[in-house]
């Protein structure tokens, strides 16, 4: 029986997994907080904290005859450093909301969402590494023209257990999110990094899923690592044919796919895994403050909300939410607010209202999924995760919805469990145990399996009820063909 680590390097903190190599069985886990030191911004954080939570998390032994260590870090961070390897200036971590004006900016010069889907399969956002190279440029220009090499946050992390070697690497699926790097082509865009910064800098190299970094001066091997969302796709066991639905005040909806995908609305990012494959995502504005707002609305809390809704009927009675309380982007609606239709008396009662709010957020998550489909995406199995998934309401009411298997697993370190697989499967193709092509077969324990059964005929009929009130409200908003 082998051993390997896998570690997510979250925005919080950091936590260790050490896995069986054959079956993924988890034998110890270790967890530390990232130490803040006064005046220290939540986006903005000196990587060395990272270090000293890693090595607090470890403490006691958790590493001990572990052969393999991976990585899964924060995605969409910028480490910006001089030629020498220095930092020029504290990281722009996932969170930072400064360079929206210049991610419109990058939009608008490459014609548009359309000209973005087609270079690297996304359209800049603010958190994109792309929009904060134009913020550094414009905000700090003596920084910026410092910048000799850019790093994600995992990859600086592997930078820094190898003992900062000349090569510096990455892997595709993070380095799919940062703008510069497409998914579609697997190669960078260096154009755009200099459209970006005002000059050229050193980039990773990207390595293959099975890839090792390298070997630690005591002879630790160090995989390729990724970002946490297809770290979490690894540790899940997702293939061909299973998405998810995630579920937190947003939502977000990602599933496994064979090709990289291009949008030109932008409604879809279209990253990499870390197999080999592909993760189309799209997100949705409004998931569980839909039901957090009908909760205060109604005096009770969520538990109590779906105790509510499983009172009342599919449909609600005719009443209908269209769930877009801060504006939403699967439709892009930014600027609109909720809708309730279909009041009458019969339906003015808590239940109703209990059970529109389930519904709202469930079809405008179906409303996305819906995408993936008309892309191409097979669609068998919804994978639904976050606390909200728990709710009985939303597991009742979710699969006739869907259309589809919906899978509940139990709480879990799903991040640093992909995190270990990978390490598992390098380790295997090191040793000539495991193949190249596909990582380690690991079971996943305890998840629960809810099917549409015979209520899928219902689940079509309250689709069909959501989406007549949203195409009379908002006529020609979603078009899941574009």
């Amino acid at each position: 029986m082998g051993k390997v680590a896998g570690i997510d390097s979250s925005s919080t903190g950091t936590t260790i997994v050490v896995c069986d190599t054959d079956t993924g069985a988890v034998l110890r886990q270790g967890h530390a907080p990232h130490p803040l030191e006064d005046g220290d911004k939540p986006t903005e954080v000196d990587p060395e904290t990272w270090l000293l939570s890693l090595g607090e998390a470890a403490t006691g032994g958790v590493l001990e005859g572990v052969q393999a260590i991976g990585i899964a870090g924060q995605q969409h961070g910028l480490l910006p450093l001089d030629a020498g390897g220095v930092m020029v200036r504290p990281p722009l971590l996932r969170g930072d909301k400064r360079a929206q004006v210049q991610a419109a900016e990058l939009v608008e010069e490459l014609g548009g969402p359309a000209g973005w889907a087609e270079a690297v399969g996304a359209v800049p956002q603010a958190s994109h590494p792309v929009a904060k190279l134009r913020w550094l440029a414009q905000h700090e220009p003596a920084a910026a023209q410092r910048v000799a090499e850019v790093m994600l946050p995992h990859d600086w992390l592997v930078w820094q257990l190898l003992g900062r070697p000349s090569r510096r690497t990455t892997d595709r699926g993070d380095v799919s999110g940062t703008g510069y790097w497409s998914a579609a082509t697997g190669e960078y865009r260096t154009d755009l990094v200099e459209r970006a910064l005002g000059h050229s800098v050193r980039l990773p190299d990207v390595l293959a899923p099975a890839e090792p970094a390298g070997q630690t001066p005591e002879g630790l091997l160090i995989s390729a690592g990724t970002g946490d969302t297809m770290a979490a796709a690894l540790g899940l066991g997702l293939a061909p044919g299973d998405a998810v639905v995630s579920l937190g005040a947003a939502g977000t909806v990602f599933a496994v796919h064979h090709e990289a995908l291009k949008d030109p609305t932008g409604t879809l990012t279209s990253y990499a895994d870390a197999t080999g494959r592909h993760l189309p995502l799209l997100q949705v504005r409004n998931a569980v403050r839909t039901l957090r707002g009908a909760a205060d609305l109604l005096g009770t809390d969520l538990a109590g909300l779906s105790e509510l809704a499983l009172r009342s009927t599919p449909g609600a009675y005719g009443l209908v939410l269209l769930p877009y309380l801060e504006g939403e982007r699967t439709p892009d609606l930014p600027h609109t607010a909720g809708t309730l239709s279909g009041l009458r008396r019969d339906s003015m009662k808590p239940e109703h209202l209990a059970r529109a709010a389930f519904e709202g957020m469930l079809c405008a998550l179906c409303d996305a999924l819906e995408v993936l489909r008309n892309k191409g995406v097979e669609v068998r199995r919804v994978f639904l995760l976050g606390a909200a998934a728990e709710l009985p309401a939303v597991q009742q009411i979710a699969p006739p919805l869907f259309g589809a298997q919906v899978v509940v697993p139990q709480a879990g370190e799903y991040a640093a469990l992909g995190a270990a697989r990978q390490a598992a499967w390098s380790l295997g193709a090191v040793l000539g145990s495991q193949t190249q092509g596909e990582p380690p077969q690991w079971a996943l324990e305890g998840a629960r399996l809810f099917e549409p059964g015979d209520d899928a005929a219902v689940g079509t009929a309250v689709r069909q009820q959501y989406t007549s009130v949203r195409e009379h409200t908002h006529p020609g908003a979603f078009d899941p063909l574009r």
